[in-house]
């Protein structure tokens, strides 16, 4: 027995309250949203791509089946909305998830949507199809499912092997857009076709994109933006200057403290709401490498670490020492300070942790007069080098002398993805939702595909899969956080620092928001417009 088709009343819920705590503000249609980008996109295939460099600019190209509301502040399960789905329903063992969807959406060249797209986007996924797809990085979300049938062109069903809380809220990632059949990869990659408020009209890598509006959108009145202009600019101090020039109506969600006070003292108009990010910086050491995969290295790589001094430089203090979820009260599933206490690093007495750290070292044959010579990767960003810097600096009071190897993005992730070419590596800790299955399955499951580390450990397999499955919340959340408490203790990935950022517009635009626990699911633009 199916449980009740209950999103039809949620969305009905929804847009009543919307109705009766928004004050009436007359909307405007028109107009070209400018905005920036930081890198170049390696490519415009959003399943195709880990970084946010892709999803933020061809994320109005396209819809999902379900989305988290793009004006609530938390990405969480209660603010899921129907999107390409009309309706659905979970089955009475919670292993099948059925939608239902609207009749009449078209493709951007014309050709109707079916169900039939839905299943082709999670079979190739599941590489279960070949449709001339590099591999996904979130291939991992999908381990649990089994298969997708239709039934009709307009009803497709989600068969799970076991129970999984979390798998409504990958859905309504802004990573998880239906692609068409009949639209190949390398397609997709250069000219994606979608179904969602904006067309693709010019992809000049390095340079700029821009969308412009879809006439024919399924939902009425949308978008009203004639389109949206994303320029490339990789120098932080350009962009930002772009900004107070007036050039662009709004920044992306880089904006630091620094950049903040900047922005208010010489555009005191500008809106900017900043605030601690469920991202940061992790610090990866290649498993290729035989002396870095020693756990007496990794133990001196944790304590060495004063999270609090750069902490004070990075984020102005206001951030908080984590795991790898994001800490309460902001996030759901963290440590807290006084849970992390234990941990290797962690303890206040800095001091004492480096004697340790030092000692350790020595065992493994490095001294000040013969430190560990060791280079960094890190992504050619200000906010991933300045915080690069400050950890160097921190290593070289254990003995460990590391050179920073600032890289483009691109070659960033190939190595990664290579595991070549680098020791030690600055890995942005940035999670598509706040959830543990998507952090867990897809950075610490041995084999996954953001495994960069290659850890490997079949009790925190175990673990995983028991909270994974675990519908009780309270119990759930003290499974995460064993988990988390685990590999920090085992300095798998340490957390280094948090970060305190975000974004600043012109009061002329309106109708986008962005939510505080995540940075990959608000970029449909669909309801934003310009009050000029």
């Amino acid at each position: 027995m199916k449980a009740p088709m209950s999103s039809t009343l949620n969305c009905l819920a929804a847009a009543l309250c919307a109705t009766l705590l928004t004050p009436a503000v007359a909307q405007k249609a028109g107009g070209v949203l400018r905005v920036y980008e930081r890198d170049s996109p390696p490519s415009a295939s959003i399943h195709e791509e880990g970084t946010s460099s892709t999803l933020v600019p061809f994320m109005p190209l396209f819809n999902n089946l379900v989305l988290f509301d793009q004006h609530a502040k938390r990405n969480e399960p209660g603010n899921i909305r129907g999107d390409l789905a009309q309706q659905w329903a979970w089955s009475a063992d919670a292993t099948v998830l059925t939608f239902k969807l609207t009749p009449g959406v078209k493709w951007h060249d014309g050709k109707p949507l079916t169900s039939a797209d839905v299943k082709c986007t999670w079979d190739t996924l599941a590489g279960k199809r070949d449709a001339g797809w590099r591999k996904s990085p979130r291939s991992g979300w999908y381990s649990n499912l089994e298969e997708v049938t239709i039934n009709g062109d307009l009803e497709v069903a989600f068969k799970l092997k076991r129970p999984q809380p979390s798998f409504l809220s990958f859905l309504a990632s802004g990573l998880s857009p239906v692609y068409p059949c009949h639209v190949d990869g390398r397609t997709m990659r250069t000219a994606p076709i979608g179904t969602g408020p904006f067309k693709l009209a010019e992809f000049r890598s390095g340079e700029v994109i821009r969308l412009t509006r879809n006439p024919d959108y399924f939902k009425k009145g949308k978008p009203l933006l004639d389109g949206i202009e994303y320029r490339i600019i990789p120098n932080q101090a350009t962009r930002l200057m772009s900004f107070i020039a007036g050039d662009l109506d709004m920044t992306w969600s880089d904006v630091n403290a620094e950049m903040e006070k900047d922005v208010r003292r010489q555009q005191p108009k500008a809106i900017c709401e900043m605030t601690v990010k469920p991202t940061g910086g992790l610090v990866l050491a290649n498993s290729k490498n035989e002396a870095l995969k020693d756990p007496r290295f990794r133990r001196a790589l944790a304590l060495a670490i004063d999270r609090k001094s750069i902490d004070a430089i990075t984020a102005q203090g206001k951030g908080a020492a984590t795991g790898i979820m994001m800490a309460p009260p902001d996030g759901a599933w963290g440590l807290t300070a006084a849970q992390l206490a234990d941990v290797a690093g962690y303890g206040k007495d800095v001091a004492k942790n480096r004697e340790a750290a030092r000692k350790l070292m020595s065992e493994l044959g490095y001294s000040a007069a013969k430190p560990l010579q060791l280079k960094m990767m890190v992504v050619n960003r200000p906010n991933q080098t300045v915080p690069t810097v400050l950890l160097i600096d921190q290593l070289r009071s254990i003995n460990i002398a590391a050179s920073m190897d600032a890289v483009d993005i691109g070659v960033w992730s190939q190595r990664l993805t290579r595991r070549a070419d680098f020791e030690l590596s600055y890995e942005s800790h940035a999670p598509a939702l706040d959830d543990p299955d998507v952090v867990l399955y897809q950075g610490y499951k041995c084999g996954a595909s953001a495994n960069y580390g290659d850890y490997c450990s079949k009790e925190t397999d175990a673990l995983i899969d028991e909270q994974s499955a675990t519908t009780d919340p309270v119990k759930r959340r003290k499974l995460v956080q064993t988990i988390d408490h685990k590999l920090q203790s085992e300095g798998v990935r340490p957390v280094f620092h948090v970060t305190y950022s975000g974004y600043c517009r012109y009061p002329a635009v309106k109708g986008i928001d962005h939510p505080t626990n995540s940075i990959y699911n608000s970029y449909r633009y669909e309801d934003a417009w310009l009050d000029h």
